[in-house]
């Protein structure tokens, strides 16, 4: 299993709760003020029928009973309408806070580094921006408000026992220690029991999407009686976990339904008594039942939205919690000064998995302005050095700065102005051609995107399609080719401006053709910066100022191409090789721009 992301704990989420609250106060203030004039007004009739029933027993007239009616009537059509719209208010508001969620979670999501995500798996991720915000929607539209409602109807149906009768308002207390009991113990364990409910739900997402992904690989590798018992693994601890909150509420639920009816037999026997002894009046009697009858609706709402508040309390925990705890934002003498800034790493080390390094003690300087090559056998560690110079990854043991700076200080849009990673990966958003491009500087004009465009000669193509930069690209919308995608991308380096530039084989999945229009394209971007090549094909070091052998996650060898080769070690030897094979082929790759600059 991978190893989850984050999860709030009980005070960062109360604390989030309360600060929703503070940001609405006026609307919150007049949704909780109808909802009361409604209680209020629900609480006059039982109050009247008591009086009336005091009055027939006394001897009353008929003008009297139908005034009484009449007032019944009039206040059950006046509870109505302050019920709708109290009822709108609370949801104009739940819905308020609910797109104000969304908005901070989307941030949360975009914060969180991409080796944070890679080591959590991408199931985890999945499963909190679908099944965690659809619960915590759900919370925030009914079971919040519900509460709320709930709630202040309780508190005004209690008051108005206790003016009926103080004496009336004992038998109510028999049923306390029931409910309070069995509400405590649940509590006690809700929270974990659906916070372990969500994260093995994670497990089997995790679970089906890589074997969806690798399917190919299963296959072929006949993995897939693994892959099976690694998904029945999965299926039998979610089965688990909701079985254990199932049995929460079918402990919970009967003692809450018990604690319903106890008060309103109690006080109905009780009540009888204390009207045969002379201490109530029938009316009070009679006004006390209704009341405490009343109160089932409240409590019975109150308890039941309790259950899925714990399963929206999870939800937010899994949210809040998305992004872990930020890295300190450092102070502005910390922050590197522009351009011109030497990547340096000293002492780096790195493990995927504690215990077992990958790479092991790296020294590297690279100077501005500077055109480093990493070569070395497949599985030496070079795209995971690469990854730690561009900061997607934070070494474990030692230091990657720009400038003196920690990359893994600086806050992630300041990153990406110094260090940017350029991978043959790429992707297209869905929305515009400009909201693809001004991603990368929000504030970039229609101008400045066209010249992002015309220096990777990605224009002409963009001026042709059917809006010009308004046109919708990504799933749906304007097909856009692999290599015209990787243009966009380019072009989207262009606009946020980096420095330092990391290749790992931009171009090594683009066809052939496409791959030497790319090239061209790079070598624009590239143009004036630092750049670190992760060359898998020899001819892409010949041309660059420096070489670093990289072996079994050392750096063996550093110099220039002529230096190295007449050292006669590791480079060398694969010089020789990959020369002897390649021969004249080799030697009229080595003049493509992409060479050129790597």
């Amino acid at each position: 299993m991978s190893r989850q992301l984050p999860i709030a704990d009980a005070q960062e989420v109360r604390r989030y709760a309360r600060a929703l609250v503070r940001r609405h106060p006026g609307q919150l203030a007049l949704a909780l003020g109808l909802h009361g004039l409604a209680a209020v007004a629900g609480l006059v009739a039982p109050r009247l029928l008591g009086n009336l029933v005091e009055g027939l027993s006394t001897g009353t007239t008929t003008r009297t009973v139908d005034e009484v009616a009449m007032a019944i009537a009039a206040f059950v059509v006046t509870q109505a309408v302050l019920t709708r719209f109290a009822a709108f208010c609370s949801a104009r508001l739940g819905e308020r806070v609910l797109a104000e969620l969304r908005e901070e979670f989307v941030d949360r999501i975009l914060a969180i580094p991409l080796s944070t995500v890679e080591r959590a798996g991408t199931g985890d991720l999945l499963t909190r921006t679908s099944r965690d915000v659809s619960a915590l929607s759900h919370s925030v539209r009914f079971a919040v408000p519900e509460i709320l409602i709930a709630t202040l109807t309780a508190v005004f149906v209690v008051a108005a026992i206790l003016l009926t009768s103080p004496l009336l308002a004992l038998p109510c207390l028999v049923a306390v220690p029931m409910l309070w009991f069995g509400t405590r113990w649940y509590l006690r364990r809700a929270p974990a029991g659906y916070l372990r409910e969500n994260a093995a739900y994670s497990d089997i997402t995790d679970g089906i999407s890589e074997t969806v992904e690798g399917s190919r690989t299963t296959e072929a590798l006949r993995l897939q009686d693994r892959r099976r018992v690694r998904t029945d693994s999965d299926i039998a601890r979610s089965y688990a976990a909701e079985k254990y909150t199932l049995m929460l509420r079918t402990v919970w639920f009967p003692i809450v339904e018990v604690g319903y009816v106890v008060p309103v037999v109690a006080t109905l026997l009780l009540g009888g008594w204390f009207y045969l002894e002379g201490w109530v009046t029938l009316g009070e009697v009679t006004a006390a039942t209704l009341y405490v009858q009343a109160l089932v609706d409240p409590i019975d709402r109150l308890l039941s939205w309790l259950d899925e508040l714990q399963v929206g309390g999870a939800s937010l925990a899994r949210l809040l919690g998305v992004a872990g705890r930020p890295a300190p934002t450092p102070t502005p003498t910390q922050t590197p000064a522009g351009r011109g800034q030497r990547l340096v790493a000293e002492d780096v080390r790195y493990a995927y998995v504690e215990g077992r390094e990958v790479l092991h003690g790296i020294d590297l300087t690279v100077e501005p302005g500077e055109r480093l090559a990493m070569v070395g056998p497949s599985g030496a560690g070079k795209s995971t050095l690469g990854r730690l110079l561009a900061g997607i990854h934070a070494p474990t043991g030692g230091s990657v700065t720009v400038g003196g700076v920690p990359l893994a200080s600086l806050p992630l849009d300041e990153l990406r102005s110094h260090v940017a990673l350029v991978t043959q990966e790429h992707h297209v958003f869905i929305g515009t051609v400009r909201d693809n491009l001004v991603m990368a500087r929000p504030g970039a004009t229609d101008e400045e995107v066209r010249s992002a465009l015309a220096a990777v000669d990605a224009l002409d193509w963009v001026t042709a399609l059917p809006s010009d930069l308004d046109t919708v690209v990504g799933t749906g919308g304007h097909p856009v080719p692999p290599a015209q995608a990787q243009q966009l991308a380019l072009a989207r380096l262009v606009l946020a401006d980096p420095h330092t530039l990391v290749l790992d084989e931009a171009t090594s999945l683009i066809d052939p053709r496409a791959a030497r229009h790319l090239e061209r394209s790079l070598a624009a971007v590239l143009q004036g910066r630092t750049v670190i090549a992760i060359a898998h094909r020899l001819f892409s070091a010949h041309d660059a100022d420096r070489v670093a052998v990289v072996e079994d996650g050392r750096i063996t060898e550093l110099g220039s191409h002529a230096e190295l080769v007449a050292a006669g070690g590791s480079y060398a030897a694969l010089w020789r090789s990959w020369h002897g094979e390649e021969g004249h082929s080799a030697q009229k790759r080595r003049q493509s721009p992409y060479s050129t600059v790597a």
